[in-house]
């Protein structure tokens, strides 16, 4: 199953490794040491067509990329769980 995440990108559900609240994480030292460090990587690709409210990690055949999402991760859990 595959979930949109916003603009134009879809993941596969299952190369999903996490999912993160952009306001909250980016508070933490730690969460701002990952995303810099995945900037720094080129791991990073912005598909957020507004502000950012969330980042998805992912992990396929060994390559991590982090989708930045200006939909909640509340709007994302759902949509990967079906859920209303």
């Amino acid at each position: 199953m595959y979930l949109h995440i916003g603009g134009d990108k879809a993941v596969d559900v299952k190369d999903i490794v996490a999912l993160f609240d952009m306001d909250n994480t980016t508070i933490t030292a730690r969460g701002r040491k990952f995303l810099n460090e995945a900037g720094r990587r080129g791991e990073i690709a912005d598909v957020s067509e507004d502000l950012p409210r969330s980042y998805v990690v992912t992990e396929s055949n060994g390559e991590r990329k982090v989708y930045i999402s200006s939909l909640s991760p509340q709007t994302l859990i759902k949509r990967a769980t079906g859920r209303k």
